[in-house]
């Protein structure tokens, strides 16, 4: 049976931005968010870490930047993995209704990137690697790299669409919004080759605030 889709009222219903970035701040999450890609593509394959943990890791980044468009998207994907319309407005509403004790560190650590802007505490990443082991901990952290990439893009998105339904964004501008939308891709090219000479040089996948 097919489920509607639902997210939160105060998601589906804003009218102002609950975080707002850069377009330096979304073009470093694109160069990362590039790398991070193919490590949620490998663990697809062998599935290390359950579709439905990334899932819930992205839905806690989400919650946390206040993506509309984002929060649409992944409902859509939590769904048709299974996940229920009640545990995804949990995570969507930042309320730890469904969070399991085994992935509660995992979920504390998603809240916390997305907090930071990308940009971790080195013992925060350093407490998952304990709990989960390195090639877990590269996984939850891939996840919140591509989220907070989606989030960055997808927030004026989100502020355009709402613009278009006559419901602009307070503190948003027409200028703000197709700026990031029209930047975001003409960048790609530019991000593809500044994330491979990072990877070529052995540069870092990450990158961690200082203490």
């Amino acid at each position: 049976m097919k489920q509607d889709i639902t997210i939160p009222q105060e998601i589906s219903s804003r009218a102002e931005f609950k975080r707002k970035f850069s377009f330096a701040q979304m073009y470093n999450s694109f160069i990362y968010a590039a790398g991070a890609f193919s490590i949620l593509s490998k663990n697809k394959k062998s599935a290390l870490l359950h579709p439905d943990f990334v899932e819930r890791l992205q839905l806690a980044v989400t919650e946390v930047n206040g993506c509309a468009a984002c929060s649409y998207q992944h409902t859509k994907m939590a769904l048709k993995q299974g996940m229920s319309n009640e545990e995804i407005s949990s995570f969507l509403s930042g309320k730890d209704n469904f969070i399991r004790p085994e992935e509660a560190k995992a979920i504390v650590f998603a809240q916390h990137f997305a907090d930071e802007t990308g940009k971790p505490k080195k013992y925060a990443y350093d407490s998952i690697v304990e709990e989960y082991g390195e090639e877990k901990a590269e996984i939850i952290l891939a996840a919140c790299q591509v989220m907070i990439a989606g989030n960055m893009y997808g927030i004026p998105v989100s502020a355009f669409q709402a613009r278009l339904k006559g419901n602009k964004f307070k503190d948003s501008s027409l200028f703000y919004e197709l700026g990031m939308m029209i930047s975001g891709i003409l960048a790609l090219p530019f991000v593809i080759i500044h994330s491979v000479s990072r990877s070529l040089l052995g540069l870092a996948g990450n990158k961690f605030a200082k203490d």
